[in-house]
């Protein structure tokens, strides 16, 4: 059990994508109960409010990305927000859409670059995400932070990354919507990806713990991205981006109870609920449920394997 203070950081951010809704679940989150279910579990729980992006400067209309500026902006906040928070707590980022990662990522990964420590990111999602502003034909930038993160070329217009995460420390799991020009980027890397057939052929557990290993193995800090995607929509149905067969419930609990096991989460993201899109709360309910999964909520304690 982490014995750092959890820092509770609203990110009302709905510029990454044209479909709008993501800007309430951070109060969507407050809502269902994170910081409650968080302290009935023993730990002390700060919600710091919501960061803001700041000025920007008017969106170019002869280019097909949707709100570059003010994503930038967003990323840059949320750098500066991300490591500060890292300085002395475990931060749970409530999203907002996906692109929020490009600057809480970058940002946890600047603390463990000035601590001596190599950084490891957890993509729990339907897609790779991994574009660049040049490559996404939609111009929905939430589907690039993955590229942005890994520090490949074409995000001029972005804040220089402090710090790359290495792409042999990258883990995508439960991928099911990935297209042709991102399959292709991504056999080209070292990154570790794991699609919903390997899933059912072989189970959640197997390439989750092989990571895990590698994580522990190399002392390294564990940013875990939660998009409720990863999620099937008969059991997630708030979030603009569905796609059939994604994780049970079991499953993704099964993920977060490894990861609290394993002791090595460090930073979190809940991003892309749409609370527009959801029916009584139940998505945002799910979502704090696997949080608090996350953080040591269970049926009976085991004794659990060591990664320290």
């Amino acid at each position: 059990m982490t014995t750092k203070p959890i820092h509770l950081i609203g990110v009302p951010m709905d510029c990454g994508k044209r479909r709008r809704g993501c800007l309430m679940g951070p109060d969507a989150y407050r809502t269902a109960g994170l910081s409650e279910s968080l302290i009935d579990l023993g730990h002390t729980v700060t919600d710091t409010g919501n960061v803001q992006p700041g000025a920007f400067a008017p969106e170019a209309k002869d280019t097909h990305l949707h709100a570059l500026n003010e994503t930038v902006a967003w990323t840059r906040a949320l750098q500066k927000s991300a490591e500060a928070a890292m300085a002395d707590g475990l931060p749970i980022f409530m999203g907002g859409d996906h692109a929020l990662s490009a600057g809480t990522v970058s940002g946890v990964a600047a603390h463990a670059a000035r601590e001596g420590r190599p950084q490891f990111m957890l993509w729990l999602d339907a897609h790779t995400d991994f574009h660049t502003p040049g490559s996404t034909d939609s111009g929905n930038l939430h589907g690039t932070p993955v590229a942005y993160i890994s520090g490949q070329k074409g995000f001029d217009a972005f804040p220089p990354l402090p710090a790359a995460v290495p792409e042999e420390n990258i883990c995508l799991l439960g991928l099911r919507s990935v297209d042709r020009a991102e399959r292709a980027a991504i056999e080209k890397t070292g990154i570790h990806a794991h699609d919903m057939r390997e899933i059912d052929e072989h189970g959640i557990a197997r390439p989750l713990a092989a990571f895990l290993d590698r994580v522990a193995a190399a002392k390294g800090m564990l940013h875990v991205s939660l998009d409720v995607d990863f999620l099937d929509p008969d059991v997630a149905p708030a979030v603009g981006t569905t796609v059939p067969g994604g994780a049970t419930v079991r499953e993704a609990h099964l993920v977060m109870e490894m990861l609290y096991d394993s002791g090595l989460m460090t930073s979190l993201d809940l991003v892309e609920l749409n609370p527009f899109l959801d029916t009584r709360g139940r998505t945002a309910k799910l979502m704090v449920d696997l949080a608090a999964s996350a953080l040591g909520r269970n049926i009976f304690d085991r004794v659990t394997r060591s990664y320290s």
